[in-house]
């Protein structure tokens, strides 16, 4: 039996502008498209449901190609602290909620952006020792590439002024060789590890609260990067497992796998998964760190810090050694690569290792890119997951940290596609907002909604059309699925984001104005404004 949906505006999204009046789905695909009249009359006896869009506007679903489903979930349990513009607001804070906790207990914080600061302050530890001193204290910066630490939780970790980097990582230190508190990529490692281990109930509580906030934003499915993080694989897989078991709640993710725990999914049952909401894909690996915190590598230093050009996390023969291990396990790569630098070492890592399967490797990121390392991409059968909402939140201080001539080549999403290599969207959820109408939007303006210009790099702005397709196409062809995902077309699966208004024929600005009025996955509705 199945469903007719009609009275609405439904773009299929073969082809730019093509819509259909009606669809006809059977079970969970999508059977046909037509006429309302014609497919009424053709499946009189098989349609036991019909969904009058009134007047709404239906997408394939929309898919985020790189998030972390877990750490969005643990931004709206846990103290979040991306919406503070000064330093004396987040330090008052940090400190009433140390106030509120059991002495000794971890104050654990998420999201501070030191460039939404007028003073750019960055904490240090004796400050946050005066702010919680009882209590060892954690907090990741925005782009989870730096983080703060107070006295406390660094004695905890064993950091002393004789604890050497670890490879990948850097012990900010003052004149005296004494840790600040300011901690790079692994070097936070070390303090992580003090952490009191999470419970799979809270792993459980993360991901429920993040899969219904990510439903109600109207994304069918995502691509997520979580299982080398909490507590181990079986651990996280098996909170997956409860959660997405298709009863209470139905969302399809595609989980990418850690390097650090290639060998526990080899070697898990859990691995092979009989559920139709979790698959497995391609392996992890980062490269380098982000521009925020200068930590992506770059072929040349840094304009405003001609002192430094990044860190990379593995030698360029480690980072061989690590493709080499996927294909050994017949996996994809997916390279978190953000300096020019970092993606030359991850495409010749490639190269020396190419694809063992029709699985396709994917550049996440790809912040800073060159003329000859466009030319490498396009020989290689490479997906790269962008994430529009960089553009508004790396603009304008990306300047200073680049200088002029770079620019052009960061965050280039236009220049990409026209190269005709194939994009996917996402967030980089918690890092970014996970709402895919902000991807969109920043996308096709490459501004924030209060700027009064023409756009951050304007050239490089996208179309509403290009900007869907990143979520829709773009999302399904990096999972190798563009046969029965990413369009409203026969065989194709009845995922289905519907909004109250066209936002491929309005106003860019329109584009967050749109509420999402259902999400549908399988053909059931999982998100209803109408019942919420």
């Amino acid at each position: 039996m199945g469903t007719l949906y009609s009275n609405g505006i439904i773009y299929t999204l073969a082809q730019e502008g093509e819509t259909v009046e009606a669809v006809y789905v059977a079970g969970n695909t999508i059977k046909e498209t037509g006429t309302a009249q014609s497919l009424l009359k053709k499946y009189s006896d098989e349609i036991d449901s019909s969904i009058d869009l009134g007047g709404a506007v239906m997408f394939p679903g929309f898919v985020d190609s790189h998030l972390h489903i877990i750490g969005h979930g643990e931004k709206l349990i846990r103290r979040d602290l991306s919406h503070f513009t000064s330093a004396e607001e987040m330090g008052d804070y940090l400190k009433s909620e140390a106030e509120k906790e059991k002495p000794g207990n971890w104050i654990i914080g998420d999201g501070w952006n030191e460039n939404n600061f007028l003073d750019r302050k960055i904490f240090h530890r004796l400050e946050l020792d005066e702010l919680s001193p009882h209590h060892p204290m954690l907090l990741s910066r925005v782009c989870r590439h730096a983080f703060l630490a107070n006295s406390a939780a660094l004695e905890l970790a064993g950091i002393t002024k004789e604890t050497e980097n670890p490879p990948g990582g850097i012990i900010v230190r003052d004149v005296n060789g004494e840790a600040t508190g300011y901690l790079l990529d692994s070097a936070a490692d070390l303090v992580k590890k003090a952490v009191p281990p999470v419970t799979e109930k809270y792993i459980s509580n993360a991901l429920t609260a993040s899969v219904h906030d990510l439903l109600s934003l109207g994304l069918t499915g995502g691509h997520t990067e979580d299982l080398g993080y909490y507590g181990g694989f079986e651990k996280t897989v098996s909170a997956f497992r409860k959660v997405l078991n298709g009863d209470s709640i139905k969302f399809k993710a595609h989980l990418l796998v850690h390097h650090n725990v290639v060998s526990d999914y080899q070697v898990s049952k859990l691995s092979e998964t009989d559920s139709p909401y979790i698959e497995f894909g391609a392996m992890k690996i980062f490269s380098d760190g982000a521009f925020g915190g200068r930590t992506a590598l770059l072929s040349k230093p840094y304009n405003d810090a001609p002192d430094t050009s990044g860190v990379a996390i593995h030698h360029p023969e480690e980072l061989k050694e690590l493709v080499h291990l996927a294909r050994n396990h017949m996996m994809a790569v997916a390279v978190h690569t953000i300096g020019d630098l970092s993606l030359e070492y991850t495409l010749e890592a490639i190269r020396a290792h190419p694809a063992v399967t029709e699985k396709r490797d994917r550049i996440i990121h790809a912040g800073l890119v060159r003329p000859d390392l466009i030319e490498q991409m396009k020989q290689l059968p490479i997906v790269i997951d962008i994430q529009p909402s960089f553009v508004p939140s790396d603009f304008p201080w990306l300047i200073e940290r680049l200088g002029q001539e770079r620019i052009p080549y960061a965050l280039a999403w236009k220049t990409l596609i026209d190269h005709g290599l194939h994009c996917a969207g996402g967030s980089d959820a918690p890092i970014e907002a996970v709402n895919p109408l902000e991807g969109i939007y920043a996308a096709v303006t490459r501004k924030k909604p209060d700027e009064n210009h023409e756009g951050y790099q304007k050239e490089e702005k996208l179309t509403a059309y290009q900007a869907v397709q990143l979520y829709t196409a773009g999302s399904a062809y990096a999972i190798s699925k563009e046969h029965t995902r990413g369009r409203i077309e026969a065989g194709f699966e009845a995922d289905f984001t519907v909004l109250d208004r066209d936002i491929l024929a309005s106003d860019p600005n329109e584009i967050l104005e749109a509420k999402v009025l259902y999400t549908i996955i399988d053909n059931s509705i999982e998100f209803s404004a109408f019942h919420h």
